[in-house]
């Protein structure tokens, strides 16, 4: 069984880790850790110990998940440092981090295992492996590409990490000449062809919804992702989980477990 120790435990996907953890029977929370305590009673049954930083945690353990905000910035570098201290492989969720901090965490992953993921939906993934061949076929016959993404309205960064992984696979199956445009309200120009437009929603309660739109001569195709709970995310950090546990040293993606699998 894998033993986890959740950074963020009280957030939206740490809970929802902890809640399947506590269901599944393949993994157990050893310990968790949140800067701020839980208020108005939690969704799920806390029967492991609470840290209010990873430092104090003394509990052994398989895999450290990070969960945290990209304003927690110290406290993910603290969390990469104690991985590294204690030769534990890392799954790092939190995204839109400076440039200094991934840098660190590369270099971590010269000493541990490191999964680094924006979104850890199974679904996402593979969505993310198809994009690269559709892309491929369908740039080249002429079709623009624009990424729409939803989500709800506490959402802090826009657009989501996830659209910038979709942009990036595209842009890696195109050659990585393709430039990323996030508003065109400030300028009156047509659209460039080497453009890859990224749009962001936010309203309401949306877990997580992306598009991606081929718009090509009289056609249109739209390869889209819905995510209606946050345990699908969950799923997925279990078994990038298990998948990282019997790892060497190196940095890793969903991509590496999507293809494990296939």
């Amino acid at each position: 069984m894998t033993r986890i120790i959740v950074c963020g435990c009280f957030g939206r996907l740490g809970s929802a880790i902890c809640k399947l953890a506590g269901q599944s029977g393949e993994a157990e929370i050893a310990a968790g850790v949140n800067e701020t305590p839980l208020t108005g009673g939690g969704s799920y049954i806390i029967d492991f110990p609470i840290f209010n930083e990873i430092g104090e945690c003394n509990v052994p353990a398989d895999v450290v998940i990070v969960c945290l905000s990209p304003h927690e910035i110290q406290a993910v570098l603290a969390t990469a440092r104690y991985c590294v201290e204690k030769r534990i492989p890392m799954i790092l969720c939190t995204t839109a981090l400076p440039d200094d901090v991934t840098e660190e965490i590369k270099k971590a992953s010269e000493k541990i295992p490191v999964l680094v993921s924006a979104n850890l939906s199974l679904g996402i993934n593979l969505l993310s492996h198809l994009l690269e061949k559709a892309a491929k076929l369908l740039y080249d016959a002429g079709f623009d590409i624009e990424i729409i993404e939803r989500h709800h309205n506490q959402k802090l960064d826009a657009p989501s990490g996830t659209a910038y992984v979709l942009a990036e696979a595209a842009n890696q199956a195109l050659g990585g000449g393709m430039k990323y445009v996030n508003d065109r309200s400030p300028r009156k120009a047509k659209r460039d062809r080497d453009e890859i437009g990224l749009h962001a929603l936010r309203g309401g309660t949306i877990t997580g919804e992306h598009t991606v739109v081929f718009s090509g001569h009289d056609e249109v195709i739209e390869l889209t992702h819905a995510a209606y709970s946050r345990e699908v995310f969950a799923v997925g950090a279990l078994k990038a989980a298990r998948f990282i546990q019997a790892k060497p040293a190196g940095l890793y993606t969903m991509r590496d477990l999507i293809d494990n699998i296939g």
